[in-house]
């Protein structure tokens, strides 16, 4: 058997693949909550609750409708994306004139309510969703045997987190959602519903989260912890790429998924906390994260 480093090749490439799959909720669940930093200056507390949302509307919507899989692709993020216009236009703009702090408190409080309402109708074990018929079985590559739907999370995180990185950077769109955070008065002045736009912002925000729940529904126990086991790792990694950075919390998500899949074959116990012994490592040399502006 090949060996490197002491390890055989078949367990690096599974701890690969599965460093992959983590990196990949890490760089969606990042990615959103960098959007909503970086436009609207709202520390998302509330983001791991939607990534549960979404997988247990998932769940839901195959349970009560009968919306397969695919359905659910489409209707989940919709549904909670209107969720969140509907607390942005409610709450959320509230508080855009106070200090962050407030920000955090409330979503904060806005999990905690969502997490407890979860947990009292479902319970604390959760429920169980079977993967998508045509994404079961594994192929044999020669040097491991790949699971195809966890091949199919890796590639659609990659097409989504490039498509979302492409309308923020590339796109007319995206040039408004900038302008509108920079010089809210301005952009009113030539017509732009600024508003609706901070509004449709922080509902694609959560919807990426709950995008990442429908991929993750199949993985793993749909439960009401699911997202708050994720969200102290993601907030690490926002600000490692840098606090409202797109890329770079995409890069550093799947960056940090491979580092801490490594570690845990080569020294287990330091798997927890690797990806916080990096943000140690990267705010002593570079406070503004590596992909952040510095003032």
């Amino acid at each position: 058997m090949v060996m490197i480093l002491g390890k055989p090749l078949p367990l690096l490439f599974g701890q690969l693949l599965l460093g992959l799959i983590n990196g990949s909720f890490y760089a969606m669940l990042s990615m959103g909550l960098a959007i909503i930093f970086g436009l609207l200056r709202i520390i998302n507390f509330a983001h791991g609750a939607m990534f549960m949302v979404g997988a247990f509307v998932t769940w839901a919507l195959f349970t009560y409708l009968h919306i397969d899989y695919w359905g659910a692709l489409i209707c989940a993020p919709v549904i909670v994306g209107l969720f969140g216009v509907a607390l942005e236009r409610t709450v959320i703009r509230r508080i855009y004139k106070l200090d962050i702090l407030y920000g955090l408190l409330l979503t904060f409080g806005l999990a905690q309510i969502l997490q407890g309402l979860a947990t009292n109708y479902f319970g604390v074990s959760g429920v169980s969703y079977e993967a998508p018929h045509g994404l079961g079985g594994v192929v044999n590559l020669g040097f491991m045997y790949l699971p195809i739907y966890r091949g199919f999370v890796v590639f659609a995180a990659l097409v989504i987190c490039g498509a979302t990185w492409a309308l923020i950077e590339c796109t007319r769109l995206g040039a408004l959602l900038r302008a509108a955070t920079e010089n809210p008065a301005l952009v009113q002045a030539f017509g732009v519903n600024v508003p609706r736009l901070l509004a449709l912002t922080f509902g694609g925000g959560v919807a990426l989260a709950a995008l990442a729940g429908v991929l993750a529904a199949p993985l793993y126990s749909v439960n009401p912890g699911m997202g708050s086991d994720l969200i102290d790792t993601v907030f690490a990694v926002v600000v490692i790429g840098g606090m409202g950075s797109i890329g770079g919390a995409i890069l550093t998500g799947f960056a940090l998924g491979i580092i801490e899949g490594f570690t845990d074959v080569f020294y287990p116990p330091g798997s927890a906390v690797v990806v916080f012994v990096v943000m140690a490592i990267v705010l002593l040399a570079r406070p503004a994260g590596l992909f952040g502006k510095t003032a």
